[in-house]
């Protein structure tokens, strides 16, 4: 298998999961971007690494760097590891807030692997898509950092499936200043709960799908949810009374994926962040993981 030559270049979106009723299956993508840049070493066995952003003291240089074990997957399905890699990572996505910085990474890195092996006959888009739900281990986010806009995810059998559905909606995000992991906040899940409660999700992820597609006059009702915000409130207390807090102002707001960050579909609500924290204007990016 030969390789192409000189680097390539990928740009991958940030994602917002749940979006509030939608736990586990919709996802959208947003215009908030990490750029990956790689290129072949005719080296064996060279691996050099550079991180630039978010995550740039605490990040390997190694080959346990997300990116390139997502690249070397994607070169063994694709029957080949090419003998060396340079590897640039530009992070703007916040790691640990819940905008889809891991499933960024795990996308990036397959699609860039795949474009450097010419292998877009060899591994579609639905096998990159398997290979990088099988890394993260849930398709959510990595469904809407691969095909943009607004994605419904789910597995079926064992293998991933998707509907991606072109939504044009403006958000602001609010990001504080520490990290939730991913596992402490879902460890914080019951492992029942109340038929109603789950009856009240089911109703409300399909008026969500409806709110943001044809009817928006509906998403504060569209964005309520009873089976994981309010569990996870005990480790981000600050980004859940914001949430309630822009919910009783009438704004729809829901906390992204699992935390801490905080998405709201609105603008002009900058006072509403606490001290310290971040604000992004953003928009849906219709297009997810694309080669520039």
């Amino acid at each position: 298998m030969s390789f192409v030559v000189g680097p390539l270049t990928v740009r991958t979106p940030a994602s917002s999961a749940n979006l509030g009723p939608g736990f586990d299956a919709l996802g959208l993508a947003l215009t908030l971007h990490d750029e990956l840049t790689a290129e072949v070493l005719p080296d064996e066995g060279v691996l050099e690494i550079e991180i630039t952003g978010e995550g740039e003291r605490e990040l390997p240089r190694t080959s346990e760097h997300l990116v390139v074990r997502a690249m070397n997957a994607a070169f063994d399905l694709l029957g080949e590891r090419p003998p060396g890699l340079r590897l640039h990572c530009h992070n703007v996505i916040p790691h640990g807030r819940g905008l889809g910085s891991s499933s960024a990474a795990i996308v990036g890195g397959i699609v860039l692997a795949r474009a450097l092996a010419d292998g877009a006959d060899r591994l579609d888009d639905q096998a990159l898509y398997q290979l990088a739900t099988d890394l993260e281990g849930h398709p959510d986010n990595v469904a809407a950092a691969l095909f943009g806009g607004l994605t419904i995810a789910w597995i079926e059998g064992a293998a991933a499936a998707v509907q991606r559905l072109d939504v044009t909606t403006a958000v602001t995000v609010f990001v504080p200043p520490e990290a939730v992991s991913t596992e402490k906040a879902r460890g914080l899940l019951p492992e029942s709960v109340l038929h109603v409660d789950a009856a009240a999700n089911a109703g409300r992820a399909a008026l969500l799908v409806a709110a943001l597609t044809v009817a928006p006059e509906r998403l504060i009702s569209a964005t309520e949810d009873r089976l994981h915000q309010s569990y996870r409130a005990v480790v981000m207390p600050d980004s859940y009374n914001l949430l309630r807090t822009l919910r009783v102002d009438g704004i729809p707001t829901v906390i992204s994926g699992a935390g801490p960050c905080v998405l709201s579909f609105a603008r002009g609500i900058d006072d509403a962040a606490p001290d310290g924290w971040v604000v992004h204007h953003l928009e849906v990016d219709p297009l997810g993981a694309r080669l520039v």
